[in-house]
C-alpha cells in the first residue's frame, strides 16, 4: 500500500479537525508554495532558517501584508505540528509579522442608501442583510431557511468566525423581501425533488447522521447558486451551494463606483457601518459585541473611534 502524499495528508488532517473548505484550500496552497520555494525539499529536512527565508521572501519580494504573511506561517506550523507530528522548540521562536491596526471605513446613512440603490436586484437583499444585521459575507450567504425566525425578528448565525454560533437582528424592512425569496426557493426546491435532487450541502458528519433529512426545505440556502456542483469532500454527490462570495464582492465594488462614494467600500464595510450606526444611536457597546460575535470587547471598541462626532467624539478647536 502506497504511503499518502504529503499534501493529501495535510487535507486529511484538516478534515479530521473539521476546518472550513476555504481554510483547507489556503493551507494547502501555502504549504505547496513553501515546498516549491525550497526546490521541493521535504519539510522534515528543513528548520527555522528555511521557514524565515520563505517568510522574508513573501515580505520583501512579494510585498504581502502582515496578515497574509502570518497566514502562511500558520499553515507551515500546522504542517509541522499536526501533520508531521514535529513539536520542535524553535517553532515558537519563528518571527511573526506585526499586524497593522486599521480604523474601519464607515459609510453615512445617505451613502448606504445610495450604495444599496445601485446594487443589482439579485445582490440587493444579501447586501442589505450585511448592513441591516451586521453579517460577514460568508455568514450571509450561508444562511438557510431555518435560520430565520420571523416572529422574533432574529437570525441565527451558525458556525460563524471561530466556529461560534450567535443571534442577531432581522430588520423589519427586509421581512417581505425575505419571505418572497423563500417562496421562490420553495418552488425550485419542489421541482428538484421530483427530479431526485434537492439535497442540501451539509457538514459530512451531519449529513451522515441525518441521511435523507438533508432533502428538507429547512436546510436550503436562502441565496442558492444557479448551478448544481459537487462537494469536493463527497465526490459524485450533487448539491446546490450558495452564491459565490466573489459575486457579491464584485457587485459591491461596482455599486460603490456608480453611487459616487469616495471611499474604499467592501462587503465588510457594511458590517462596520452596522456597528457604528448602532453605537451612534445609543446602543450599548456590549450588545453590539454580542450581535457581531466578538470574543473581546476591545475588538468592538474600535467603533468608538469612528462615531459621527469625529475621532474619539472630540470637537475640533477650530469649530469651538
Amino acid at each position: 500500500m502506497h504511503k499518502p502524499r504529503l499534501l493529501d495528508r495535510v487535507r486529511e488532517s484538516i478534515r479530521v479537525r473539521q476546518y472550513s473548505t476555504s481554510t483547507e484550500k489556503s493551507y494547502v496552497a501555502w504549504i505547496r508554495r513553501f515546498i516549491l520555494f525550497h526546490k521541493k525539499r521535504h519539510p522534515s529536512e528543513m528548520k527555522k532558517p528555511e521557514i524565515e527565508a520563505f517568510l522574508t521572501h513573501l515580505a520583501v519580494d512579494r510585498c504581502v501584508s502582515p496578515s497574509t504573511q502570518n497566514q502562511a506561517l500558520q499553515a507551515i506550523l500546522f504542517l509541522y505540528r499536526m501533520v508531521l507530528q514535529m513539536e520542535l522548540p524553535w517553532l515558537d521562536d519563528v518571527v511573526r509579522a506585526k499586524p497593522k491596526k486599521r480604523i474601519p471605513v464607515v459609510l453615512n446613512k445617505d451613502e448606504v442608501l445610495s450604495l444599496l440603490g445601485n446594487m443589482p436586484p439579485a445582490q440587493y437583499l444579501p447586501a442589505s442583510l450585511m448592513y441591516g444585521s451586521g453579517l460577514r459575507v460568508s455568514e450571509c450567504l450561508r444562511l438557510r431557511v431555518g435560520d430565520l425566525d420571523f416572529p422574533r425578528r432574529t437570525i441565527r448565525v451558525h458556525d460563524g468566525k471561530g466556529g461560534k454560533d450567535r443571534v442577531t437582528v432581522l430588520p423589519d424592512h427586509l421581512v417581505d423581501a425575505l419571505k418572497a425569496q423563500i417562496a421562490c426557493i420553495k418552488i425550485e426546491h419542489t421541482r428538484e425533488l421530483t427530479l431526485g435532487l434537492g439535497r442540501a450541502q451539509l457538514p459530512i458528519a451531519l449529513h451522515r447522521k441525518i441521511g435523507k433529512s438533508s432533502h428538507r426545505f429547512y436546510w436550503q440556502y436562502i441565496f442558492p447558486s444557479k448551478q448544481l456542483s459537487e462537494d469536493p469532500r463527497m465526490p459524485g454527490t450533487k448539491f446546490r451551494w450558495h452564491v459565490h462570495p466573489a459575486t457579491i464582492r464584485k457587485a459591491i465594488v461596482v455599486a460603490s463606483m456608480k453611487s459616487g462614494v469616495a471611499k474604499h467600500v467592501t462587503c465588510h464595510t457594511l458590517r462596520h457601518t452596522f456597528a457604528t450606526h448602532l453605537l451612534e444611536a445609543g446602543t450599548d457597546i456590549r450588545t453590539i459585541q454580542q450581535l457581531l460575535g466578538h470574543n473581546d470587547l476591545k475588538t468592538t471598541m474600535i467603533y468608538t473611534h469612528v462615531v459621527e462626532r469625529g475621532a474619539l467624539g472630540v470637537l475640533s478647536p477650530l469649530d469651538r
